[in-house]
């Protein structure tokens, strides 16, 4: 299969890695607004060639949006427009879905596109930061399966397999609600209180010598790229908002507490929230 991937950068890259030795890919074309990017996946072996959206979609088989989720639904109906009347596929990586599926479900050659969306990634970004594995064993989403048709979906999940993704179908509006929670609000809780921090302590120096192995892991996602981010932020907006609102609702709880140095009503917090241990371990 000739696969065209758009976007070259952590997830595009560890898509070709592993699509090419696994078999999957017999010849990678990719597609990215940056020069730079594109040598560096030359270089790295990452793709074949490089060129243009339209002649790549023109020659591969399967094309993969893994963009930022604002420019894949800008590219959408020009792509489709490419692929209509073929058996060519089109999927997307993104982080949310709700937009590009209605971006989608307008146009003639709906059923040639397969929203998707792989729950794996680094706080890293670009193609330097792709490698293999990235995707084994972790949950792959398909949404609005049925709008999309019989062997395109065969052929996204044959990828899924090959990377060993564990797939579920939702419906796109419900994994937006859901991704808001349990991922959305991650990255901005972290980004947060990397701005906290920077604004409260001055001194470099503090900050390295007593951050822990707590603060790290909570900050890390902060490293994230905000190319990918603030796009994603913008486009599920309705539902980050009502999750920011709950969360701040539980900051004031802690904050209500630690001003009336309430420490029983503060154990009985945490308890609730030690419940998740029992999803997560």
């Amino acid at each position: 299969m000739t696969i065209g991937i758009v976007g070259i950068g952590l997830i595009g890259g560890s898509l070709a890695i592993d699509l090419r030795k696994r078999g999957f890919a017999d010849r990678i074309t990719g597609v990215d607004s940056s020069i730079q990017h594109g040598n560096i996946a030359k270089l790295c072996g990452l793709v074949d060639e490089t060129d243009t959206l339209e002649n790549a979609v023109n020659r591969c088989d399967l094309i993969i949006l893994s963009a930022p989720v604002n420019t894949n639904c800008t590219l959408l109906p020009s792509i489709l427009d490419l692929v209509d009347g073929t058996n060519k596929v089109v999927t997307d990586m993104g982080s949310t879905k709700g937009s590009i599926c209605r971006v989608a479900d307008g146009h003639p050659a709906r059923g040639r596109f397969v929203a998707a969306h792989p729950m794996a990634g680094t706080e890293y970004s670009g193609p330097l930061a792709a490698h293999s594995r990235l995707f084994d064993y972790k949950r792959a989403i398909i949404c609005d399966r049925e709008k999309s048709d019989p062997d395109a979906i065969e052929t996204v999940k044959s990828m899924f397999g090959v990377l060993n993704m564990n797939i579920l179908y939702m419906d796109s509006v419900d994994h937006d609600v859901h991704v808001a929670y349990v991922s959305h609000i991650s990255h901005i809780t972290s980004f947060s209180l990397a701005l906290c921090v920077l604004d409260k302590e001055k001194e470099t120096e503090n900050i390295t010598a007593l951050a822990g192995g707590g603060f790290e892991s909570t900050v890390r996602l902060a490293k994230s790229s905000s190319e990918t981010w603030a796009p994603i932020f913008t486009e599920n907006a309705e539902h980050i908002l009502e999750v920011i609102d709950t969360y701040i609702d539980k900051m004031n709880s802690f904050r209500s507490l630690i001003e009336g140095r309430n420490a029983e009503g503060l154990k009985q917090l945490m308890e609730e929230a030690n419940r998740i241990q029992k999803i997560l371990h």
